[in-house]
């Protein structure tokens, strides 16, 4: 009877989870670089906007009505996203997409529908409560390896490359 082999290591899919913070922009940068080294991957991006009714929207745009918190959003997004694709090295397939929700269950929801092989995202974004927590739980929940970046990762290799 031949042994089966568990083979692991080699990632196809990778998603970063962001939220456009400093430190999902650093993930960003690491999720890139696992792309790099896994030949013939795909570098998926999500972004989770609140659900448009959600307590958060009525302070961040007034006076507007849901399909239009949509399209400011996807605006915003973007926008974002622009500047993400500048910074991709030449050849990585990359696809990106918005949605609306609960955080935790989108991304979750979105690896699974993708088959997704990584999750790559920052240990804490804008909120550290808010996206620390997301993160929390989608390594709990996950099927796949998620890779949690802090912050104090960044400020390591900035100060390992100065000395």
């Amino acid at each position: 009877m031949g042994e089966q082999v568990l083979r692991y290591g080699h990632f196809k899919r990778i998603l970063i989870c962001t939220d456009f913070s400093e430190n999902s922009d650093f993930a960003f940068d690491i999720a890139t670089e696992a792309v790099m080294r896994n030949t013939n991957s795909m570098l998926y991006v999500l972004h989770v906007f609140p659900e448009p009714g959600a307590q958060f929207w009525r302070g961040y745009i007034k006076d507007q009505d849901s399909m239009d918190v949509e399209r400011v959003a996807s605006r915003e997004f973007d926008e974002r996203l622009a500047g993400y694709r500048l910074r991709l090295p030449e050849g990585v397939q990359f696809e990106a997409e918005a949605r609306f929700g609960n955080p935790e269950q989108q991304i979750l929801a979105f690896a699974q529908e993708k088959a997704v092989d990584l999750i790559v995202m920052g240990h804490q974004g804008r909120s550290s409560v808010f996206f620390g927590n997301v993160a929390s739980r989608v390594s709990r929940q996950s099927v796949c390896p998620v890779l949690l970046v802090p912050l104090a990762f960044k400020r390591r290799v900035l100060t390992e490359a100065v000395t």
